[in-house]
């Protein structure tokens, strides 16, 4: 696989234009997995592990990367598998999450292929609560399942979802009207979710950029606007359907909805490109996921909604 992520890069012009690439990779079957390239660092042959005693089953060990120590996760036998027996000939896909590297291992490596978010559709029906996937796709007439990596990394790092005492006091935003929230991970949603509330808000959740649209589209045409019913937006910006820049893109050309402050919370933390929150109009980015920092973004927020309405 070498050389196979060279001119990274030069892909950013796919942001803002509701595109991305997809990595296409196996695991201990045929099946395709896909995971977007803007969260991968590079993919080498799977080096020697070092055991980490009382760690994880999915921890099959730790790497040293260019001078860092990463974990390596076995991404089949988070899903149920049975896990990888040699690793002689397996790869490790070394990406970005929620503020961390971390490596996961898998079979084999196909291909990047370019897509639109158009192409990438939630899962389907049935697909249940437990689900290990955000989105689905097709490739040449196959089925490219593309995981809920954050819901792997919080069963299995955990994460802290309680506001710190100093944050919460003295900053009362429970007056503030409702927070939309999109994003296609439900533990994603839960971990904002469970933020708002702390703050005494009030979250509508939806899974996608297009259904935010229509829901903020569909309150503007029975409100007459929405400075009533709604007082922020906190979208992500990986989503089927619609990503969270051509979300507040979208928001931005409405005459009804320009005004709203949109926060872009995303996972893509290692490469993100700052300069985009510019070109589509966000009022603020912040990566997945601190409870305090999310908090603190929120209470800014509302100030400044709450000082430009009484302006």
């Amino acid at each position: 696989m070498a050389g196979v992520l060279d001119g990274v890069d030069k892909r950013t012009q796919l942001v803002g234009e509701n595109r991305l690439e997809l990595l296409l990779f196996r695991l201990t079957s045929n099946q395709l997995y896909g995971i977007n390239v803007f969260k991968v660092q590079e993919v080498i042959r799977c080096p020697a592990l070092t055991h980490v005693p009382n760690a994880h089953p999915i921890v099959r060990g730790i790497a040293n990367m260019r001078g860092k120590t990463i974990p390596v996760y076995d991404l089949g036998m988070a899903l149920g598998y049975a896990g990888m027996g040699s690793i002689d000939n397996a790869f490790v896909v070394i990406a970005d999450y929620n503020r961390t590297v971390q490596g996961f291992l898998v079979n084999g490596v196909e291909r990047i292929v370019n897509m639109n978010w158009e192409e990438i559709l939630p899962p389907p029906n049935g697909s249940g609560s437990n689900s290990y996937l955000t989105a689905v796709t097709r490739v040449d007439d196959k089925l490219v399942e593309i995981l809920d990596v954050e819901k792997i990394l919080a069963e299995v790092v955990g994460t802290v979802s309680d506001i710190s005492a100093d944050i919460l006091a003295g900053n009362d935003v429970s007056e503030a009207n409702k927070v939309l929230v999109a994003d296609d991970s439900s533990v994603a949603r839960n971990q904002i979710r469970r933020t708002l509330e702390q703050l005494g808000l009030e979250a509508v959740l939806v899974k996608d950029g297009q259904e935010a649209l229509r829901y903020l589209q569909q309150q503007a045409e029975e409100h007459g606007g929405l400075g009533d019913q709604l007082t922020m937006v906190i979208s992500d910006v990986e989503m089927p359907n619609m990503d969270g820049y051509t979300l507040t893109t979208e928001i931005r050309k409405d005459p009804r909805l320009k005004d709203l402050h949109v926060v872009l919370h995303t996972s893509l933390s290692g490469v993100f490109n700052e300069a985009m929150v510019e070109k589509v109009g966000a009022n603020k980015f912040i990566p997945k996921f601190n409870a305090d920092e999310l908090a603190s973004t929120i209470i800014d927020s509302v100030q400044q909604v709450r000082a430009s309405q009484a302006a």
